[in-house]
C-alpha cells in the first residue's frame, strides 16, 4: 500500500487459504477482476482467529470485507468422512494442519464484527454458497441456520461470483446501504421486513424442517428446481417469521469473451513468495501445468455440489485463450513439457447440453445424461478434438494429459470414435481414470449415474481403440461406498466385481454428506427428494467400515470385518480359497 501511495483499501479480502494467485484459486479471481474494475484490494490469508489484531493488519476497507474459507468447505478441508482429523492442508503452506479454523467463514466474520460492527461483510466461495440456506451439517449431526445469520455477514455472494461481486462493489461505491443491496442476482441477504420480497417462493420454515425431514425434502426440492439463471425463482426462508433469507436468482452464465477475459489478468501463476522457506504450497502442483477450458456441468451426479455452485449450463473459453496459456507454460523453467489436464468439473463438454438452454435455461425436472442420455442432447467431441490437437502442436509440448475424467456414457454415446481415438493415442498416461461409481444399477439410480451396461459398453470401445493403436493402457474405475441406497447386498456385489477385475482399488471414497448435495438430502432424511420414496441409508460407522473394507477385502487387516459383512448377507460361500472366494 505504501509503495503505491495507498493510504486505504476498497477492499480486505480475508482467505482461510494461503494466497496463490493462480486462477484455479477462487480468491485470485475475484481479487484480480476488482482490481481489473479499478478497485483497490489487500488480502489478509489465513488470519490468527484467536488475535483480533490479525484482521486490523490492513486497516478499514473503505466499502468492505470480503471473506471466504478458501477453495473447500473448511470442514471438508480438516476431516475426513470418519470425522478423523486429516493430517496435511494442501491451501496451506508446507501443508501444515491447523492454520484455519473449523467453520472457518463464520469465524472470520465474527472476528471482523468484533473489531469492526458497521463495515460491511460479504461472504462467497464454496463453503458460503452451499451453506446459503439452511442445510445438513454432517460433523454437528444437526440442521444450520443459514450461514447468513451464523456469520453476521451481509450478503452471500454465491456461485462463481464475477458478476455479482461487481455489482456489489458498484453498489457500494454509489454510496448504496449495503442493506439496501437486495437486487442483485447470484446474491443471498436478510431482511426482517416481508415486503421487500416480491416474486419470490417461499420455503418452509427454519423451525419445522429442523423438527421435519419431509418438509426438509421438500424444500430441497424447491432449492434444486430453482438452481437455474434463466427460470430460477427467488426463493425466501423464514425464520421464526420475524427474519427472512432471501435468495435471489443466480447469475448469469459467463460468457466465452467473459471467460477468456478472466483468464486474461496478470495472475503470477503460483504462490505467494514468502511460502517459499516453508515449502510452499502443495495444492499448486495439481494445477500449476493445467488449463481451465469449461465450467459447469450438465452430468448432474446427486452426490457433487455442482449443481448448486457452478450450475449446470456449460461455459467455454475459446482456443485462442488456452493456446495462449499453454504457450505462457512452456516458458516457465520448471515446465516439462507435459500439460497435466485440460478440462473442468468434466473434461469432454465444451458445449451447453442443447441449444435452447442459453435463452430458457436447463429442464428444472429432467437430467441430460441420466437415466439415459436426452434425445435433444448435443452429442459432439469435435470442438474438443480440435482445440486438443492445437495444443498438441504447441512448440514444447510434448504432450497433452486429461486427468479431470471423461464421462464415459457421453463418450458411449457419441457415434463418431473420433475422440475415444485420439484420447487413447494421445492423452492417457498408461491409466485412464473414469468413475462409474458402482456396479448395482438400484445403487446408480440413487447416484443418478448412467447403468453398469454402460460403463461395460464404454470398457468394450476403450479396449478396442487401445489395440487398434497397439498400446496397453487400463481403465482404473473409481467406487463409492455406503452411498444412500447401497445395503450390504450390493456393497457385496461390488465387492466380486473388484475380484473379478483382478485388483484391489487404491482409493476408495467413502460417501461424504457435504453440504447441499442431493445425496446429502437423502442421507439425513432417508427420502428421496425428487420423487419423495424412502430411501435405505447405511449410517452406521461399522456398516460403512464393512462396505468400505469389501472393495479392499485382499487387505489382511480388513478379513474381520469382511467376513462380518459376508455372515450378514448369507454368502459364506465366498468364504475360502477358490477363485470365486474373497
Amino acid at each position: 500500500m505504501e509503495k503505491r501511495g495507498w493510504t486505504q483499501l476498497d477492499f480486505v479480502y480475508v482467505s482461510g487459504d494461503a494466497y496463490v494467485d493462480h486462477p484455479s484459486f477462487g480468491p485470485a479471481i475475484i481479487t484480480r477482476i476488482l482490481e481489473s474494475y479499478g478497485y483497490k484490494v489487500g488480502i489478509i490469508a489465513q488470519p490468527d482467529w484467536k488475535d483480533d489484531a490479525s484482521i486490523s493488519v490492513l486497516g478499514v476497507p473503505r466499502l468492505g470485507f470480503l471473506v471466504s474459507a478458501g477453495n473447500m468447505d473448511s470442514m471438508v478441508n480438516h476431516y475426513s468422512v470418519s470425522k478423523k482429523r486429516r493430517a496435511t492442508d494442501s491451501y496451506t503452506p508446507g501443508g501444515v494442519m491447523g492454520k484455519r479454523p473449523d467453520y472457518a467463514t463464520v469465524v472470520y466474520c465474527n472476528l471482523i464484527r468484533h473489531t469492526y460492527k458497521k463495515t460491511p461483510i460479504i461472504i462467497g466461495g464454496i463453503e458460503a454458497s452451499l451453506r446459503r440456506l439452511a442445510h445438513y451439517d454432517y460433523w454437528s449431526n444437526k440442521v444450520k441456520r443459514s450461514i447468513l445469520l451464523d456469520s453476521g455477514a451481509d450478503l452471500i455472494s454465491y456461485g462463481m461470483g464475477e458478476h455479482s461481486i461487481i455489482e456489489i462493489a458498484d453498489a457500494l461505491n454509489a454510496g448504496i446501504d449495503v442493506h439496501d443491496i437486495t437486487f442483485i442476482d447470484g446474491t443471498v441477504f436478510k431482511t426482517k421486513n416481508r415486503d421487500l420480497i416480491y416474486d419470490a417462493i417461499e420455503l418452509p420454515d427454519y423451525d419445522e424442517i429442523k423438527e421435519n425431514k419431509r418438509s426438509f425434502a421438500q424444500s430441497f426440492y424447491k432449492q434444486y428446481c430453482n438452481t437455474d439463471p434463466f427460470s430460477g425463482k427467488r426463493l425466501f426462508e423464514p425464520y421464526g417469521g420475524t427474519t427472512f433469507v432471501v435468495q435471489n436468482p443466480p447469475a448469469k452464465p459467463l460468457t466465452t469473451q467473459e471467460m477468456d477475459d478472466i483468464y486474461a489478468y496478470p495472475y503470477v501463476g503460483t504462490y505467494h513468495p514468502s511460502y517459499e522457506a516453508a515449502g510452499g504450497v502443495p495444492a499448486i502442483s495439481e494445477i500449476q501445468f493445467s488449463l481451465t477450458s469449461c465450467r459447469g456441468c450438465f452430468g448432474g451426479c446427486n452426490f457433487c455440489a455442482l449443481t448448486f455452485h457452478q450450475g449446470r449450463i456449460l461455459q467455454t473459453r475459446s482456443h485462442e485463450s488456452l493456446i495462449e496459456e499453454a504457450t505462457r507454460m512452456t516458458k516457465d523453467p520448471d515446465f516439462k513439457g507435459y500439460i497435466h489436464d485440460v478440462g473442468g468439473p468434466t473434461a469432454d463438454f465444451r458445449q451447453p447440453s442443447c441449444q435452447k438452454q442459453l435463452t430458457k435455461g436447463v429442464c428444472k425436472n429432467k437430467q441430460c445424461l441420466f437415466p439415459t442420455p436426452c434425445k435433444n442432447l448435443t452429442v459432439d467431441h469435435s470442438d474438443y478434438v480440435a482445440l486438443l490437437r492445437k495444443l498438441r502442436r504447441i512448440p514444447g509440448v510434448k504432450k497433452v494429459f486429461i486427468r479431470s475424467g471423461v464421462r464415459f456414457d457421453y463418450v458411449v454415446a457419441d457415434r463418431n470414435k473420433t475422440f475415444l481415438n485420439e484420447l487413447v493415442e494421445h492423452h492417457v498416461s498408461g491409466q485412464l481414470r473414469v468413475a462409474p461409481e458402482h456396479v448395482s444399477d438400484q445403487v446408480l439410480k440413487y447416484m443418478g449415474k448412467p447403468s453398469h451396461s454402460i460403463y461395460q459398453q464404454f470398457l468394450k470401445e476403450y479396449d478396442a481403440a487401445n489395440k487398434k493403436t497397439g498400446k496397453q493402457q487400463y481403465a482404473v474405475p473409481y467406487f463409492m461406498s455406503s452411498h444412500p441406497g447401497c445395503t450390504m447386498k450390493e456393497a457385496v456385489k461390488l465387492a466380486e466385481y473388484v475380484r473379478d477385475l483382478g485388483f484391489t482399488p487404491e482409493q476408495v471414497q467413502d460417501f461424504y454428506p457435504t453440504p447441499s448435495t442431493l445425496s446429502t438430502c437423502m442421507y439425513y432424511t432417508g427420502i428421496h427428494p425428487l420423487t419423495g420414496e424412502k430411501v435405505y441409508v447405511p449410517k452406521n460407522p461399522h456398516e460403512k467400515a464393512i462396505q468400505r473394507a469389501l472393495m479392499q477385502y485382499k487387505n489382511p487387516a480388513n478379513r474381520e470385518l469382511v467376513l462380518e459383512g459376508l455372515k450378514m448377507t448369507g454368502r459364506m460361500d465366498l468364504v475360502g480359497y477358490g477363485t470365486k472366494c474373497l
